[in-house]
């Protein structure tokens, strides 16, 4: 029966064996597991970029880890008859991935950075503390080597009050002593122009040894840190709805 069903709007077919250990029932419908559908997303994505795209996402959403997806696609073959199409795709988009990435514009900044910028690997929403250990801020990119924030601005901050905390924002990292830029919507469309920006604002940094910033990414003893999709997961209800509650808005 299977080779009379043909692919309609909506529908494609694959013909891809299956694990039946990667199957699971919910709802009475068999869906595949969680690391198995995103392997198989990011192995068919359109560039690499996609791919960690599709990763990252999935991790924000606590759904695969990067090293569940690292053990997943290190099991299957790169080449013969039982390897799968795209797994080195899967495997390089991994190793470029984060799990602390808050939407795909934040990961289009990413990709920009080390792919176009071929600048080190720069952190994500990490919370950024002064002296005394109070929370300032938790800029979208943090380059702590050179002292670099980087921040996405879609048409939501043209709205309302949001100008005006983008400009007190910009003012909290004069302070600090971090040189920042700021990535708009369209900058998506010429990422060699964007990565001019990024290296222009790390060119203007101030590359302070940590014992002479303002700031440290080093949190207190009382934060909870939900950096990562284990520390995520160990997280009670109600530790969920108070930490992450950024995901709802």
């Amino acid at each position: 029966m299977w080779n009379r069903i043909r692919p309609h709007a909506g529908v494609a077919i694959c013909e891809e064996g299956i694990n039946p250990a990667d199957v699971i029932v919910v709802h009475g419908l068999p869906i595949t597991i969680p690391v198995r559908s995103v392997c198989f997303a990011m192995r068919y994505a359109a560039n690499v970029r996609d791919a960690v795209r599709t990763l990252d996402m999935a991790a924000y959403d606590d759904l695969v880890s990067i090293d569940e997806m690292r053990i997943y696609a290190g099991t299957r073959p790169r080449t013969g008859l039982s390897s799968w199409t795209g797994i080195p795709l899967c495997r390089e988009a991994t190793e470029l991935s984060d799990e602390n990435r808050w939407s795909p514009q934040e990961v289009t900044m990413g990709m920009i950075w080390v792919l176009d910028a071929r600048l080190p690997r720069a952190r994500f929403n990490v919370p950024i503390f002064d002296r005394s250990g109070r929370h300032i801020c938790t800029p979208d990119l943090l380059d702590e080597e050179a002292g670099v924030v980087g921040e996405y601005n879609g048409s939501l901050h043209l709205q309302g009050s949001q100008p005006a905390l983008d400009v007190r924002r910009e003012e909290v990292y004069r302070e600090l002593g971090l040189e920042s830029f700021t990535m708009m919507a369209g900058d998506a469309s010429d990422p060699e122009t964007m990565a001019r920006r990024m290296l222009a604002a790390r060119s203007r940094a101030r590359w302070l040894a940590p014992e002479r910033r303002a700031w440290t990414s080093q949190p207190p003893a009382w934060w909870t840190s939900t950096e990562t999709v284990a520390q995520r997961r160990a997280l009670s209800a109600s530790q969920r709805e108070r930490f992450l509650r950024y995901r709802a808005a």
